[in-house]
């Protein structure tokens, strides 16, 4: 136990009752579902390990349930990033209550920045162990892919909160996206992004919450995983060369991989630039992509950047794009007098 004074909340009317009292309901367009049942709350803040004299970021507290357990750990200071402000009643007696140890941020989680919301002297380096500093939330089913998607690359960039170090992360999701997320080689669930969190973090399924504990019950279990940036990325490229390396590969799921690895590249050149590529990573074309390795997707990416220094405009090849014409002649054209090396 921490030697710090133990600060406990003061008497509160419970979740329930605050919802009933603002006549507080989930929003269907917000994908908003409200966990009530305590036991559940405190084995999610649980789950993000020792909190105690720390600093937490809850992301979506909505009523607050989640929010109380965290304060009740003793933690150091508290900041909620909210959207929805009807809540403000609910969280402005949180803040009361806290004794000065929370405070909450009005906006969107998607646009918000971090970067300046912990102390100092709270910040490690890159290498040491993770700071005292955890993200935590309950999170709505629209923003938790795309989220974590952002944070995965300022993970990478070692931007917004990961100024700070290697910050954890604890979220839930949708039990079929958790599970994907944490999919190992050659399981049914692998997939772009099981490869994107799996490359930047140690990621872990903690447990799953039965769609029946939230109010109102959602058609889905929930799942809560636990992520821990890695000190070295398994993949040692930029952010956006993996992210359209893994999801071009990931383009014919069920197909050979060449198939998706064809798609970096224009009409023209396609089979041969993507049968070089392969060779070059040392890939077994005729594997499928949820076969591949985190390794192997490395070197994919290392064999594309290859091909994009020798051919710069590679990289802004889109070929969901309608300006793609033009580009693959002109790229045809230089490729026929220049040989494959990659």
């Amino acid at each position: 136990m921490s030697a710090s004074i133990i600060q406990r909340l003061p008497p509160l009317p419970a979740v329930r009752d605050l919802l009933n009292l603002y006549n507080l309901q989930a929003v269907k367009q917000l994908s908003q579902n409200f966990l009530l049942e305590p036991k559940l709350t405190s084995k999610l803040v649980s789950a993000a390990g020792k909190i105690n004299d720390g600093y937490v970021c809850e992301v979506g507290p909505g009523a607050g349930s989640l929010t109380r357990i965290i304060l009740s750990k003793n933690v150091k200071h508290l900041v909620v990033v909210e959207k929805d402000r009807r809540f403000k009643p609910v969280l402005d007696s949180l803040v009361d209550a806290s004794q000065n140890r929370m405070s909450v941020i009005w906006g969107d989680v998607l646009s918000h920045n971090l970067a300046k919301s912990f102390p100092i002297e709270t910040i490690h380096q890159w290498e040491d162990k993770s700071p005292n500093i955890h993200i935590l939330g309950n999170l709505p089913f629209n923003v938790a892919t795309p989220l974590i998607i952002r944070w995965l690359n300022a993970i990478s960039e070692r931007s917004n909160a990961w100024v700070y170090g290697r910050v954890p992360l604890t979220l839930t999701f949708q039990k079929e996206v958790a599970e994907r997320i944490v999919a190992p080689i050659g399981d049914k669930q692998r997939c772009r992004l099981s490869v994107m969190c799996q490359h930047l973090c140690r990621v872990q399924y903690k447990f799953t919450i039965p769609g029946r504990a939230f109010v109102p019950k959602p058609d889905v279990d929930v799942g809560v995983v636990h992520f821990v940036p890695l000190v070295t990325p398994e993949i040692q490229a930029p952010f956006s060369v993996v992210e359209k390396v893994v999801r071009s590969a990931f383009s014919f799921r069920q197909k050979h991989c060449i198939r998706g690895i064809e798609t970096l590249f224009p009409h023209t050149i396609r089979r041969q630039y993507a049968e070089k590529l392969l060779e070059s990573a040392d890939v077994d074309g005729t594997l499928r992509p949820f076969e591949l390795s985190v390794q192997e997707f490395g070197r994919l990416c290392g064999a594309y950047l290859n091909v994009c220094r020798q051919h710069p405009r590679l990289m802004s090849y889109d070929t969901r794009s309608e300006h793609c014409i033009d580009y693959s002649i002109e790229l045809d054209e230089h490729v026929e007098d220049s040989t494959l090396a990659i």
